[in-house]
């Protein structure tokens, strides 16, 4: 009978305590709100080279995060009804390509010295520039001048801007940076490149190849008017003395909201909107409200271009990505595996 007794009292005690577990576990706090992430895929390549590896910032879908708190507010500081401008295509303009050009070198290509404005933020070395490069603009451009050179033996791009030749076949530039495209490396923090956020500038350029090939997958690079005097991840480096928190900092990343219709494009416009969906796009210097960078090619149909202009400032959203963020100093997003 004691035996019994005792059993009995052990397993009430054993069951109080399991409802005890489950109102604990019921009561515990919860965590954090998390959003879906994209899962990693491959990473764009030109001439065998990977634009940075698959789970950079660049290369990370941002269609499931959560707005940026500040969205409205940078939507109308850029211009809620000014339209997207395609700021490359073919033929020229005011006597130069339209767009940001760029050529591909062997590893042996002999280097040339490059005297810098911004020596202190910038990658000091000799640079591997070809006979007669192609220049943003054409060789007599008044604007950015950007030299954009990836060197296909070591999978390195090496970006200038403001570049001019000189007599004895060296160089002058405003500005020089040295990326590892197999690298997730980050200029270090304050430093600019030859674009004003201190990014690269080739990863967010819409290529021709890539449209025909009915995909792009990565974000775009665009410009602004105004900007604030702060730069976000991955952003390195600002250009701007206003500080009216209104204004968007330089590496803030937008998107083109989900329900806009792409019903009604050409197939070749498509793929960019879809691509502004998906990956979204970047802000990485001063220049035309809504400008997307892109490479000139004599094949781009500037007819079909001109359809983005359909496309308005309210048209988009900007983005928070901090949910992607890993370290300040690496450009890698957190993504699935």
């Amino acid at each position: 009978m004691f035996r019994k007794t005792t059993i009995a009292i052990a397993f009430m005690h054993v069951r109080y305590l399991g409802v005890l577990l489950v109102i604990f576990w019921l009561a515990r706090p919860l965590p954090a709100q998390t959003h879906p992430l994209a899962k990693v895929s491959t990473s764009p390549t030109i001439a065998g080279c990977p634009v940075f590896p698959p789970d950079n910032i660049w290369n990370t879908r941002v269609d499931t995060l959560p707005l940026d708190p500040k969205s409205q507010s940078y939507i109308q500081s850029i211009g809620a009804d000014k339209p997207v401008h395609a700021d490359f295509g073919s033929g020229t303009y005011d006597g130069g390509p339209i767009g940001i050009p760029f050529v591909t070198v062997p590893g042996s290509q002999k280097r040339v010295r490059v005297a810098f404005d911004y020596r202190d933020e910038s990658d000091l070395s000799n640079y591997p520039i070809p006979p007669n490069p192609p220049i943003e603009g054409g060789p007599n451009s008044k604007g950015d001048r950007h030299i954009l050179i990836i060197d296909r033996d070591n999978c390195v791009l090496w970006e200038i801007y403001n570049a001019r030749p000189q007599p004895d076949g060296s160089w002058k530039a405003g500005a020089g940076a040295i990326f590892d495209l197999t690298c997730n490396c980050l200029r270090p923090d304050g430093w600019t490149s030859a674009d004003a956020a201190g990014l690269a500038i080739l990863p967010g350029l819409v290529r021709y190849e890539e449209v025909t090939s009915g995909e792009i997958r990565h974000a775009l690079r665009f410009t602004a008017p105004r900007t604030r005097n702060n730069a976000v991840w991955p952003g390195r480096h600002f250009a701007s003395r206003l500080t009216d928190p209104n204004l968007p900092p330089l590496g803030q990343r937008f998107r083109l909201k989900a329900g806009f219709s792409l019903s009604g494009f050409s197939p070749e416009a498509q793929v960019i909107l879809r691509a502004l969906q998906d990956y979204g796009m970047m802000l990485a210097d001063n220049g035309g409200a809504w400008f997307l960078s892109g490479t000139p090619n004599e094949f781009w149909r500037n007819d079909v271009l001109e359809e983005l202009k359909r496309v308005k400032g309210s048209d988009f959203e900007a983005v928070d990505v901090s949910d992607l963020f890993v370290a300040h100093h690496s450009a890698r997003a957190r993504v699935q595996r």
